[in-house]
């Protein structure tokens, strides 16, 4: 195999575990268009197909603005795109696994057409294993980026289109936040805000800390701003963006946090504010009280827990013990009686023993939420966890995954009954998926809501009556 060594920089686990005390750098003139490359994909195409989390979404509208900017048009069709992009999740082995999946199919695509530039960005991008093994096996890939630098698409195209040769560029450690990059927004009513990259907790599981970088938090006024951009625009509702939001602010040093900035988006008036993700052990009351006292805060919370047992909590880096994210529960329950918990669960962690199981399963009977997120443990190269003797035996991860997706169910079909003949709002995002003479869209509690309605009302909020309760969705006729 070809030395590709001397062209470019590849990631390094051992760069990414650093957290040095350098400055935080907020540039906004960071993105460029070389001359030569203005209007270069004119009467051209791009795809990108994303995976993963909402903050891998959020890149991906940002990958769109940048390519729309030199002149590409969208395609749905991935076969006549010019230039395709993947932009990878690196949390589970599975979606990896996907990922190698389609760089396979393109290998076939790409001889058919040589001309397509193929790229690969994303969290898969910062781990060492997986370039090594694009490297090895996947030569058809004519461009590798991460996730810091986003913002030099423009000269890495310009590179991978002249030299006709791989081009990798990965920075391992980065503190800087890149603003004014162009957006095409996914979706007209409801967008994605960032308000901060990276994360510090270091969970023994989570490969996160060492792809998306430290934590950094944006300015206060560039953010407002994009609210006040989106609201103009005419958007409804707007999600606060963070690896763990509650983290907010902390690296500048001073006192506005998290709970600060919630309550001035709230002010600006916008109609909907949701935010993820929250880590228990940063979760304040002073945000619980901020969540209670604005209306345009959505009574919704993700709040992780990942095992109902202190010991393999304690294990798995989490900080906190069953009885403080109980406590924390209660908290939010009493001050918030009405709001949504959803939560994230990992089974078969090592050492995770049956009676360490069944404190998962007697947690989520006490908590009761309306939806969680259940994964079997995966370990993932380069974290603590990797070295543990992953002592689980398969057939007894999914045995246990079984059982707490039972309970999954059960309470989700529990907590939607409460809405049967109850009126709730919801912002109207399309038609269903499943039938066109149908409305669909989300409730405050993040209700997914079919329902009967005006085609005239997309884009708005209106009052729905729930007629029917499934587990996972339900369904209702428009009153106003």
């Amino acid at each position: 195999m070809k030395d590709y060594s001397k062209y470019f920089k590849g990631p390094s686990l051992k760069e990414a575990k650093n957290r040095g005390k350098s400055e935080i750098h907020h540039i906004n003139d960071a993105y460029h268009i070389p001359v030569d490359m203005i209007g270069i994909g004119k009467g051209q195409t791009y795809f990108i197909q994303t995976y993963g989390c909402q903050a891998n979404e959020r890149d991906s509208e940002i990958l769109a603005g940048i390519l729309e900017s030199l002149g590409y048009r969208a395609t749905d069709e991935i076969k006549e795109a010019q230039v395709v992009l993947l932009n990878t999740c690196a949390i589970r082995e599975n979606a990896e696994e996907k990922v190698f999946g389609k760089i396979g199919y393109l290998k076939k695509l790409k001889r058919v057409n040589p001309n397509i530039i193929f790229g690969i960005c994303g969290c898969m991008a910062q781990e060492e294993v997986v370039i090594k093994k694009i490297l090895e096996k996947h030569p058809q890939v004519d461009l590798i980026f991460g996730t810091h630098n986003i913002h030099r698409l423009p000269e890495l195209l310009k590179q991978a289109m002249l030299e006709k040769e791989m081009v990798l560029e990965v920075w391992s450690k980065e503190g800087d936040v890149i603003e004014s990059l162009p957006s095409h927004r996914a979706h007209p009513y409801k967008a994605w805000v960032n308000i901060m990259y990276g994360c510090n907790k270091f969970c023994t599981y989570c490969i996160v800390p060492y792809t998306r970088g430290k934590e950094r938090s944006r300015h206060k006024e560039d953010i407002l701003e994009e609210v006040q951009e989106l609201i103009e625009n005419g958007y409804q509702e707007i999600t606060l963006l963070g690896q763990n939001v509650n983290s907010y602010g902390k690296d500048f040093g001073d006192e506005y946090d998290f709970s600060n900035l919630l309550e001035d988006v709230a002010k600006t008036g916008i109609p909907r504010i949701r935010f993820t993700t929250s880590h228990p052990w940063d979760f304040s009351e002073k945000m619980i009280e901020v969540i209670a006292k604005y209306d345009n805060i959505l009574p919704f919370i993700h709040l992780p827990v990942q095992s109902g047992s202190s010991e393999v909590l304690k294990r798995m880096g989490r900080r906190y013990t069953r009885e403080q994210y109980l406590e924390l529960f209660d908290k939010i329950k009493k001050k918030i009686p009405d709001c949504t918990i959803t939560t994230d669960i990992i089974v078969g962690f090592p050492d995770e023993t049956k009676e360490q199981f069944e404190e998962t399963m007697t947690l989520y009977e006490y908590c009761e939420y309306d939806l969680a997120y259940t994964f079997i443990y995966s370990p993932r190269a380069g974290t603590p966890a990797a070295k543990m003797e992953d002592n689980i035996d398969i057939h007894e991860k999914e045995e246990r995954l079984y059982r707490l997706n039972d309970l999954v169910s059960e309470k989700a079909n529990k907590q939607n009954q409460k809405y049967l003949n109850q009126i709730v709002e919801v912002l109207v995002e399309g038609t269903s998926k499943k039938n066109d003479e149908m409305l669909s869209g989300y409730s405050k509690h993040n209700k997914l809501v079919n329902f009967k309605g005006n085609k005239n009302d997309i884009g708005k909020i209106v009052k729905v009556k729930i007629t029917e309760v499934k587990t996972w969705a339900l369904k209702g006729e428009q009153v106003e």
